[in-house]
């Protein structure tokens, strides 16, 4: 996360207002994977950290717990989601049902201006992928997100976008549990030849490559079910 002084909030700040910067400063953090699944999230650490009282950290998390990004457990508080390998499955089905509906109602919206801010985005995103280290990920990550989201955007559709925040947001949770290359799990190329698509406005092509494209994410998963064995016989193995 950022330096302690920049996630402070002025006590003068309204709770509404406050409670959403809390919302959105621990939900970038979640979808960046700087808070890993099962990170335990306290109430009073939470409001620590931002300089603000239990009730507004408590308000924050539930807002978490409502998208599904944080659980919330009784006599225990409130932890990062932990997707289990159905979860992760519904999740990417949601999407291969929602993303082509979005990119239809893109395709009739989109202007040149939002086409060169998409070919924008993948620039910065090819930028990231050439650097290293944690941050540098972190940021590519990030930036792989936000081209689904600014699809959304440009679809018009208030209702898609906030689902889509979550989808992307929860997409981020399970690869950060189950994705297997140390690769973009966005594929940069597969970026472009959406936008390619659209730019020649042939949404059919467009749509089969947004599907192929979900389909390779969740391709990197490893969603095996496991049995578990107890300490001998996992000493025996």
């Amino acid at each position: 996360m950022n330096s302690s002084a920049d996630m402070r909030l002025s006590s003068s700040e309204p709770a509404d207002t406050g409670t959403q910067q809390i919302r959105d400063a621990l939900r970038d953090a979640i979808i960046e994977r700087r808070l890993a699944p099962g990170t335990k999230l306290s109430e009073s650490d939470v409001g620590d950290l931002f300089n603000v009282s239990r009730t507004l950290a408590r308000a924050a998390l539930q807002a978490l717990a409502y998208e599904g990004l944080v659980n919330v457990e009784r006599n225990r508080g409130a932890f990062v989601a932990y997707p289990s390998p159905d979860e992760a499955r519904q999740i990417f089905a949601a999407r291969r049902l929602i993303e082509p509906g979005i990119l239809k109602s893109a395709a009739e919206r989109i202007a040149p201006a939002q086409l060169r801010q998409l070919r924008q985005l993948l620039a910065e995103e090819a930028r990231l992928m050439s650097e290293r280290g944690q941050s540098a990920r972190r940021a590519e990550i990030k930036a792989s997100g936000d081209f689904h989201l600014m699809l959304a955007s440009i679809s018009g559709n208030l209702i898609m976008q906030r689902f889509m925040e979550e989808l992307v947001a929860r997409s981020s949770l399970v690869i950060a549990l189950y994705g297997q290359s140390s690769t973009s799990s966005c594929g940069h190329s597969e970026h472009a030849d959406i936008i390619s698509a659209l730019e020649r406005q042939d949404v059919d092509t467009a749509c089969a490559l947004m599907l192929h494209h979900i389909e390779h994410i969740e391709a990197d998963l490893d969603l095996r079910e496991r049995k578990s064995f107890d300490l001998k016989e996992a000493f025996q193995r």
